[in-house]
């Protein structure tokens, strides 16, 4: 599998707190690791003692933070390295990541009681302005006002809370691909901070009868990594799609046919203070027909009446003929008649990007496309897995929103 290096120099403390979720921090320290980040954990005593510091170092490559001593360890890391007693080097921290975080710990953090190890980091990078991640995990019945109220504290101080799980009784921590994602928005730069991003991702669906449905090879992944990655780039995103990612940083909105979806972006478009971007990848579907009341019995010659459906973009020209919209163009051609075919889209809708690619990318978790920007000027070429095209798709939106100071064109 690739791994996109979304964290490559950076380092991050690794906070291990006693919650029974410290048996997760090995995959999260090896997930951290193969985006290219440099993990040092830190652990309390209670983490000592569910999940063994030998562990920790064999996942990490660093031996673990377990104990108070004359280095002064959270300001070497956390505060700028003045409390480096050694005479060494470390380097700064980018990061303090806490996962898991029990409830003990987010109440001296949100207190200033910085009697644990963890907390004291907390503490001290707070202070220093290192940004903060914080993944709770504890027992659905602990997970209360107060310990909510003292998350509300954090939050007040600019420190990032990854929700947990509610399920079992239980306030699990979050995926770790959750919290990788967080670390990599926390990291990244916030290019896109404060702009909202409206995305259409994989097929919609026309209803035969109760039963059967006309749709498309659209698997939705592309729409799902476009989304991840303006996440990742600090935009606010909405997802308007057919499935479910399930990922507290991206809004979702659930519709199965055309007619649906483009009722859902008309609508988000429409509400206070509206979008910046609309992104235009789902694989719409062209026609629809007249829904039967019934299942339609089998062994016959069945003639479907198919009409056009209105087109999603054409309405969205119509009623925002202002608004930056991305549009990608699928053909079973390539070559110099699918760009063609993509310039005509861009010229026809009015689009500041247009993104082309052909059927062979339907479906699977790689794919092959192109990049045309400048009305038809500029052709970037990139392939390989969807989250790797999605990265080159929003590398163009950055520049030509560059070019065009806050409005794209």
């Amino acid at each position: 599998m690739d791994f996109t290096k979304h964290l490559a120099d950076k380092t991050i403390v690794l906070g291990i707190t006693g919650s029974i979720a410290a048996v997760r921090t090995i995959e999260l320290a090896h997930e951290l690791i193969r985006r290219g980040a440099t993990v040092q954990a830190v652990m309390t005593e209670p983490a000592t003692r569910i999940i063994h510091p030998d562990a920790i170092e064999c996942a990490t490559g660093r031996a673990a933070i377990t104990g108070w001593t004359g280095r002064v360890s959270w300001v070497e890391y956390c505060g700028g390295g003045n409390g480096d007693c050694s005479g060494g080097s470390v380097r700064a921290t980018d990061l303090l990541l806490i996962a898991p975080c029990t409830a003990s710990t987010i109440g001296k953090i949100a207190h200033g009681i910085p009697d644990t190890l963890v907390s004291i980091f907390a503490t001290t990078a707070i202070g220093a302005g290192v940004p903060v991640i914080v993944a709770p995990a504890m027992y659905d019945s602990m997970y209360n006002p107060i310990v909510r109220g003292n998350i509300e504290i954090l939050q007040d101080q600019g420190v990032t809370i990854v929700g947990p799980v509610i399920e079992e009784g239980k306030a699990k921590i979050a995926p770790n691909d959750d919290i990788v994602r967080w670390a990599e928005r926390a990291l990244g730069g916030y290019a896109l901070f404060g702009i909202r991003i409206l995305i259409t991702g994989g097929a919609t669906a026309e209803p035969i009868d109760p039963v059967r449905i006309i749709t498309s090879r659209a698997s939705g992944r592309m729409g799902a990594a476009l989304a991840y990655e303006a996440f990742r780039r600090g935009a606010d995103v909405t997802l308007v799609h057919s499935g479910r990612i399930g990922f507290s940083g991206i809004r979702e909105i659930y519709v199965e046919t055309a007619e649906e979806m483009t009722n859902a972006v008309l609508g988000e478009l429409g509400t206070d203070g509206g979008y910046d971007l609309l992104i235009s990848a789902a694989a719409i579907s062209d026609y629809t027909l007249d829904l039967a009341a019934d299942k339609i019995r089998s062994g016959s010659q069945l003639t479907l009446d198919l009409r056009p459906i209105r087109k999603l973009l054409e309405e969205v020209r119509g009623a925002y003929p202002d608004l930056a919209v991305v549009g990608f163009k699928l053909e079973t051609t390539g070559g110099e008649a699918l760009i063609e075919r993509a310039k005509e889209a861009m010229n026809r809708y009015g689009l500041s990007m247009v993104v082309a690619n052909t059927v062979e990318s339907m479906g699977g978790g790689e794919g092959e496309v192109w990049v045309i920007t400048e009305g038809g000027r500029n052709v970037i070429h990139a392939s390989g897995t969807k989250d790797a095209i999605a990265a080159a798709v929003f590398d163009s939106v950055e520049q030509v929103m560059g070019t065009a100071g806050d409005e794209m064109s």
